[in-house]
């Protein structure tokens, strides 16, 4: 097993196909360690080389509604009156950081989605 880090195009296509070879091994072999270490290589290449912004925290909340088939009418009983869901659905009153805790404990959202500007 020749682990080096991933530099390149190149070096990321190729432990993406050794990963693709070695992708059943069982854990604690020679072949899970080798899986587990490109694993984190090229994690962190993906990190670098192609970041993914966090989404917007409104429509994180809608894209959450939609998963669990809450209606806006569901969020007064998480952030007050239905007027107030209102006005946060359609971005004319920002998230409070009390809302934010709860929408994140009820919903499941990360917090560091939530407290974003929009």
């Amino acid at each position: 097993m020749k682990i080096a880090p991933i530099k390149n195009g190149i070096a990321y296509q190729k432990a993406l196909d050794r990963l693709e070879k070695v992708f059943d091994a069982e854990k604690g072999s020679e072949l899970g360690d080798e899986l587990e270490i490109l694993s984190i290589l090229i994690d962190q290449y993906e990190k670098e080389n192609f970041p993914i912004d966090l989404p917007d925290p409104i429509e994180a909340i809608k894209f959450r509604m939609e998963q669990l088939g809450l209606k806006q009418k569901d969020l007064a009983n998480i952030v007050g009156f239905k007027s107030r869901v209102s006005e946060i659905m359609n971005k004319k009153r920002k998230l409070t950081l009390d809302m934010i805790r709860k929408l994140s404990e009820n919903l499941n959202i990360p917090t560091e989605v939530l407290i974003q500007d929009y």
